[in-house]
């Protein structure tokens, strides 16, 4: 098995980049605490603060992001020769 090295301006990025996510909900759930209700067809969610609908959208794409990849096997880039 072969191991992944990154360049550390990568391994930045990764940790930057969720966190930056995790402020942004984080001040709009702060700014929008009016409670809001979901409607799907003829279906009505009870009503929680947007922030937390919010946080729960974002966890469900992280994780539909996570099974995505470990299905369709999340194989790296291959690296040009041209240089």
């Amino acid at each position: 098995m072969a191991t992944l090295c990154l360049n550390p301006m990568v391994k930045l990025l990764f940790a930057v980049i969720p966190a930056l996510w995790v402020v942004a909900i984080a001040i709009i759930a702060v700014q929008n605490a009016t409670p809001v209700s979901i409607r799907l067809l003829n279906l009505q969610s009870i009503e929680i603060p947007l922030g937390v609908v919010l946080a729960f959208c974002a966890a469900a794409g992280m994780v539909v992001a996570a099974i995505l990849l470990l299905v369709l096997g999340g194989k790296p880039l291959k690296r040009s020769a041209r240089r």
